[in-house]
């Protein structure tokens, strides 16, 4: 083999050879793998034509170019503190920060320079104009409804730079010495006031209570006395019909047996009289009246009168 067929086999080699060279970069620079968490911003003779979505992509070689390479995360600026005068005219400083992810990959790159200032910027504007509108107590008591109206009024500016607020948060309200030492008066006045209402709110209580305790004092001897009163006028009810009961016996008896009849009772209660004053603890001696004895005849007289009056 010459010298000369020698060179045309190194040369023939050589150029296969840079031929699949080139294939190789013609392949490397036509294929993109894009991650998972960016978005690549695709370039031709420096106009924006598409952008790449996560996987595999393909692309014209030495025509088209990865001019940006955005990432999808969610990203979270550093706190900074914001300068806020409140509608009661207190200065306080908002710790703030939010967080928030690219959706348009494009508009992230074309339509602002720089993303974070640009937010930065919108986001300060929008806490002191939030801020303003509230007094000092309510900016500390209302901080998760501010969250909301910033996060809100952010979306809608930061919406054109294909920017998605995902949170805003109100980290830590400051305030100076001096307010915070008529903070610290206002809350003692405060718990003394209510301290004051629940001592005279207790008082209350215990003076109804105690009323109430009287009260039912009063209607449960009101009604202990109805029900004596209903009591002695049941006693006088029945001693009243028994009274009229004796009355109707001796009606009858006076009806049957005449005289007689109301003679016998009469001497009846004559002796039960004499009876109950010898029966007397009080009583030592008796005087006894001569008619005594006639009374006793006389009653039993009338018990043998009686049977034959009844027989008749």
């Amino acid at each position: 083999m010459n010298e000369q067929a020698v060179v045309e086999i190194i040369l023939s080699n050589l150029i296969a050879f840079l031929l699949v060279i080139g294939a190789v970069i013609v392949i490397w620079k036509g294929v993109k793998i894009v991650p998972q968490s960016e978005i690549f911003v695709l370039e031709r003779f420096g106009k924006f034509t598409r952008a790449l979505r996560p996987g595999l992509n393909f692309i014209v070689p030495f025509l088209d170019a990865v001019a940006h390479r955005v990432s999808v995360l969610e990203r979270q600026l550093e706190a900074w503190d914001i300068s806020v005068i409140t509608k009661d005219n207190v200065e306080v400083e908002l710790e703030t920060t939010v967080f928030y992810r690219v959706l348009d990959a494009s508009r992230s790159v074309y339509r602002i320079r720089n993303v974070d200032r640009a937010i930065h910027t919108a986001a300060t504007s929008i806490v002191r104009s939030a801020a303003g509108k509230l007094e000092l107590d309510e900016l500390q008591s209302s901080r998760e409804s501010m969250n909301s109206e910033i996060e809100k009024n952010l979306q809608n500016a930061a919406e054109v730079w294909g920017i998605e607020i995902t949170r805003t948060e109100i980290i830590d309200i400051k305030v100076d010495g001096q307010t915070r030492e008529a903070q610290r008066h206002q809350l003692s006045a405060e718990r003394e006031r209510r301290a004051s209402i629940a001592r005279a709110e207790g008082e209350k209580r215990s003076v109804e209570l105690s009323a109430d305790a009287r009260l039912y004092e009063a209607q449960r001897e009101a009604e202990a006395r109805i029900t004596l009163a209903d009591a002695d006028a049941y006693a006088v009810k029945v001693a009243a019909e028994a009274e009229a009961n004796q009355i109707r016996a001796v009606s009858a008896a006076l009806q049957e047996n005449g005289m007689p009849a109301a003679n016998y009772e009469i001497l009846k209660r004559q002796i039960g009289a004499l009876g109950e004053v010898a029966s007397s603890d009080n009583a030592k001696t008796v005087i006894m009246p001569t008619e005594i004895s006639g009374v006793i005849g006389s009653l039993t007289t009338l018990l043998e009168a009686l049977p034959r009056e009844q027989t008749r």
